[in-house]
């Protein structure tokens, strides 16, 4: 049976406060645990009038007290703008909060431009090239094991020490974090979302072959990041996703905002270039009715050998994301 996970990104949408963003994730992690999704992931980005989620720890802490069950996660944290010990000191406190449900993805990338990324860490670059051996720390710290010999901070313990201990994954779209992924023994996702899909089949490739089991996770464990909208029709859903093509047109063209709403770009004039893009948009994301969606992501899910997929769904009002993963749990048959 398909598992599904849900990463939402804390958009803000024209005419909304900006805040509402971050309630509106906290009640929709809420309405996916009741619907049987398996985790709920939220994402980090700095100086970003569109993504407003620029602290997913604590984030994660207000969805971990108003839920039960459903695994909760960090896509991810970008480990460059921080000390590792401190980020494993965050993650072992959320541990304590919701024991046995706790996801640290890691990435690599900014999630910002270059001067935001130098005011949260002056020296992100040299932690970016020191990457793998932060990430080894930080699993070492977040997990109770002893560090490497020698290191110099090797008798530091990340508290509070608990039974369980967080599940770290490794988040990318390149090669390098199908080899960093592989060489802990760690799950791997991969942002389909990001390139449509292009160069998934090498990054899976490489996490596999080169794969070195670890105690918890003895097998190679991967999963993709869809975009994808459903509605109760193939034309509504074709309707709302016009804010977010427009959205990624006017990206292209050096144009960050919030989500407009569909009614006010559905008719937008393009230029015979856009034309083509926004055809291209529509044909490489997932949009149709909850059954349209669900066997694209079957059929995703089956070419690359995964059991998991994570969907993430923009749209203007909240109400109209929240039924698209009612629609799509139903379809894929979510207990």
């Amino acid at each position: 049976m398909l598992k599904l996970s849900v990463l939402d990104q804390s958009t803000s949408s024209v005419g909304k406060p900006e805040d509402q963003a971050i309630r509106d994730t906290i009640e929709l992690a809420q309405l996916c645990e009741t619907l049987g999704y398996n985790r709920f992931w939220v994402s980090e980005h700095h100086n970003h009038p569109t993504i407003v989620g620029t602290a997913p720890e604590i984030t994660m802490a207000a969805i971990a007290q108003s839920t039960n069950r459903i695994r909760i996660g960090s896509a991810g944290v970008m480990l460059p703008h921080y000390a590792p010990f401190k980020v494993a000191e965050q993650f072992r406190v959320l541990e304590a909060i919701a024991p046995g449900r706790i996801d640290l993805g890691l990435g690599r990338a900014p999630g910002s431009d270059a001067k935001t990324a130098y005011a949260l860490n002056p020296n992100a670059g040299a932690d970016a090239e020191n990457f793998p051996a932060n990430v080894r720390d930080l699993t070492a710290w977040v997990s109770g094991q002893p560090l490497v010999d020698g290191h110099p901070h090797g008798d530091l313990v990340a508290h509070p020490f608990s039974a369980t201990s967080p599940e770290i994954w490794m988040l990318g779209t390149s090669d390098y974090g199908a080899q960093v992924a592989a060489h802990f023994g760690v799950p791997y996702c991969f942002a389909h979302f990001i390139t449509d899909g292009r160069g998934i089949e090498r990054a899976f490739e490489i996490y596999r072959e080169n794969y070195q089991p670890s105690e918890r996770h003895p097998e190679p464990q991967a999963n993709i990041c869809v975009w994808a909208l459903a509605a109760d029709t193939e034309a509504e859903a074709e309707y709302q996703f016009t804010s977010r093509a427009y959205w990624k047109i006017a990206r292209n063209r050096g144009e960050l905002r919030a989500v407009e709403a569909p009614e006010t770009v559905a008719d937008y004039a393009y230029t015979e270039a856009e034309k083509l893009r926004y055809d291209l948009l529509k044909d490489s994301n997932l949009i149709g009715t909850g059954e349209q969606v669900a066997a694209k992501l079957r059929v995703l899910a089956e070419g690359y050998g995964i059991d998991e997929v994570t969907v993430l769904t923009w749209t203007h009002d909240q109400a109209h994301r929240r039924r698209s993963y009612e629609l799509l749990a139903e379809a894929v048959g979510l207990a």
